[in-house]
């Protein structure tokens, strides 16, 4: 039996890996042990069904498919994949927030999150601007500016709203929050494709 619960709780123990992993230092006859029990792992679900993501972004309501917003197994947000980023989004009237922790794993300079991440986030959290829209969009242009580090194992928030649209674009604004501190901007242009074209096609541009 296959159940979306227990693959987030699986992916979750995975990042829990990740981060600890980077977070410590390990003799190397653990590192040696670890080696070999995730490449046991490894080959283990390697000889399982392949996941479907297409089919299963055509099943998903439409607000999960559009922007890429609700789907789970999304690159840098999404619960039910190891190697995101665990983020709690709610909507506040026309705004976006999304609130998280970046962990170890993420560090770029010590105690400083990697601005790559930085940028995923805002790329992730924009997407449910357009989510909310219901129009499917690709990100078009992305630019961030950062004002100040933006630290690891810290709460950390984005704010994202819509600031107005142009024929099939879509420009959107976000602030990366430490406390009452903002630390990175973010200003953002999706392009609206058809739905068709977006599940299931190149990218049109």
């Amino acid at each position: 039996m296959k159940t979306e619960e227990e693959r987030k709780i699986a992916a979750a123990s995975l990042r829990a890996l990740n981060h600890a992993f980077v977070a410590h230092d390990p003799e190397d006859e653990a590192l040696a042990s670890l080696a070999d029990t995730v490449n046991e792992l490894t080959l283990a679900v390697g000889r399982t069904s392949t996941r479907d993501r297409l089919a299963l972004m055509r099943s998903s309501p439409d607000e999960s498919v559009l922007g890429g917003s609700g789907f789970e197994d999304r690159a840098v947000g999404g619960s039910s994949n190891p190697t995101s980023v665990e983020v709690e989004v709610l909507f506040k009237g026309e705004e976006v927030i999304a609130r998280f922790v970046l962990r170890r794993a993420f560090e770029g300079a010590p105690g400083r999150a990697h601005g790559g991440i930085v940028a995923a986030a805002f790329d992730d959290v924009t997407g449910f601007v357009i989510g909310r829209l219901q129009e499917p969009a690709f990100t078009g242009e992305l630019t961030v500016r950062y004002l100040a580090a933006v630290p690891v194992d810290q709460a950390l928030e984005i704010r994202a709203r819509l600031d107005g649209r142009e024929r099939r674009k879509l420009f959107i604004s976000a602030e990366l929050r430490t406390g009452n501190e903002i630390v990175a901007t973010c200003r953002a242009i999706y392009i609206t494709v058809e739905l068709s074209r977006f599940a299931g096609a190149p990218d049109p541009r």
